[in-house]
């Protein structure tokens, strides 16, 4: 349900896509030739734009329902997107995850899911050093293929401005695609036959796992059979399945490229790059560049918040980003470890809530979660990854707020990068198929068994809730 801009707002003062290059930046890049970097930047900026500012719009007005509690979102995909793997079995595969995840919460949850792909865009990684040293020989570290290669040598880590036109055209390739898939019913809860993952092998879907979805897949078929019956319609708009994109928006340079000014629009500015593009928590300064561009766009914004962040903090970052209080303008990503959820977020919320801003506030349980193994190779824990989701329903619950939304590093391959969950990977198990460029995710079967508990949970809260009622509820008169 799409919002349109209020005429009553002025443009954000003082703001211009390039004005954060007044500020200090986390996470510069350094590019050897600053002439070819303007030339790149010039040439995307000429480029039609990704996604639309009506698409953008109706986010705003779904987001806005997932933070007054009557949507959920769903944000999945590559820790980072590689050019290599721009491949249609790949793009399939992200998709067919996500609905399938979604349709278990919807079944869970009795809501909306709104349905985000960290995709056609992820292409940046913040990294926690800018250099890595191996064998004595040091280089600049590897920020995703938006800026430089994988490869360990002093060409492939050598920042290239080309690489972010090529970014661009990827993004373009992806999303042609995954628009066709959509529009061609690809992603129609009438088909969900269409969503199957045959490929998984031996380590695919427990058969007690395959059966709860199975039954999920009827009752949610049996649910639009019924009620077109009952209305005499197709429930096209029920079960048409919209997609948005997200990345996070670490080169400044990228994002200001794509960010443009549309007709009938005045005043306003969309990075027309993505849907939904996030401030990380290593650049999220309020002070900083990336806090400056942000505040300025209309998508809305996601910024994500560590175990350290102080609800001082946290106010003062949305008083920037969320200067107009507007529902729909802002989701508050936490990520702040299983360990930490109790301890911290209910302070978060608090201040949040009694401050009069109204974001969506969601859950990343992957990165306060990574540890290494003693052989050095980063990992996740499942159970800690699940600990953490349930903690923060629970203490939203507790303060009459609400989860709106999970945010998830994830792949439908076979891979083994997290460890435990019913598919059983063990630290042994890591090099059997350790297979990201930068962080460990999930794999199908683990992804799934984290839908399916989230689910339960949900529906067990609500029969809670729904018991509390009944028992307190008083006598109806004669």
């Amino acid at each position: 349900m799409s919002k349109e801009p209020s005429p009553e707002l002025p443009p954000t003062a003082g703001w211009s896509p390039t004005s954060w290059q007044q500020k200090p930046i986390q996470q510069a890049v350094a590019y050897a030739d600053p002439a070819a970097l303007q030339q790149a930047i010039a040439r995307i900026s000429a480029y039609p734009p990704l996604v639309t500012s009506w698409e953008i719009e109706r986010l705003r007005g779904r987001i806005a329902e997932a933070a007054a509690g009557r949507q959920f979102i769903l944000q999945g995909g590559d820790c980072a997107e590689v050019f290599a793997e721009c491949h249609p079995d790949v793009i399939t595969s992200k998709l067919k995850i996500l609905l399938q995840m979604s349709l278990v919460l919807t079944d869970g949850l009795k809501r909306p899911i709104i349905r985000v792909g960290r995709f056609a865009g992820q292409y940046a990684k913040p990294r926690s050093s800018p250099s890595e040293t191996r064998a004595g020989v040091t280089l600049p570290s590897y920020f995703g293929d938006l800026i430089n290669a994988d490869d360990f040598t002093p060409a492939a880590r050598r920042p290239d401005p080309e690489r972010l036109v090529s970014a661009y055209q990827h993004a373009a390739l992806t999303l042609n695609f995954i628009r066709a898939l959509v529009e061609g019913g690809f992603a129609d809860l009438h088909h969900p036959e269409y969503w199957d993952l045959n490929f998984l092998g031996k380590r695919g879907l427990s058969a007690t796992a395959r059966d709860d979805y199975q039954r999920r897949v009827a009752f949610v078929a049996n649910a639009i059979e019924l009620m077109e019956v009952l209305t005499s319609q197709k429930m096209d708009q029920l079960t048409h399945s919209e997609f948005y994109t997200s990345h996070e928006g670490l080169s400044l340079h990228y994002e200001s490229a794509l960010t443009r000014q549309v007709p009938r629009r005045p005043g306003w500015w969309y990075n027309l790059g993505c849907h939904l593009p996030w401030i990380g928590e290593r650049t999220r300064a309020f002070d900083g560049a990336h806090v400056e561009y942000f505040r300025g766009i209309r998508n809305p914004v996601g910024v994500k918040i560590g175990p350290t962040t102080t609800p001082e903090q946290l106010l003062r970052l949305l008083d920037v980003l969320d200067a107009g209080r507007e529902p729909g303008d802002l989701v508050v990503i936490a990520r702040l470890g299983a360990r930490r959820v109790r301890e911290v977020l209910p302070g978060l919320v608090s201040a949040v809530a009694a401050s009069g801003h109204k974001p969506a506030w969601m859950c990343d349980p992957m990165h306060g979660n990574t540890v290494s193994t003693k052989s050095g190779r980063k990992t996740r824990h499942v159970d800690a990854i699940l600990s953490e989701l349930l903690d923060s329903i629970d203490v939203h619950e507790s303060l009459g707020s609400w989860l709106a939304g999970m945010h998830f590093e994830l792949t439908a391959e076979n891979v083994t990068e997290c460890v435990g969950g019913a598919s059983g990977v063990q630290e042994a198990d890591l090099d059997t198929a350790y297979q990201t460029r930068c962080d460990p995710r999930l794999n199908y079967e683990q992804a799934m068994e984290i839908a399916f508990a989230i689910a339960e949970r949900m529906q067990n809260g609500k029969r809670a809730v729904a018991r509390h009622d009944s028992a307190g509820a008083p006598a109806a008169k004669a």
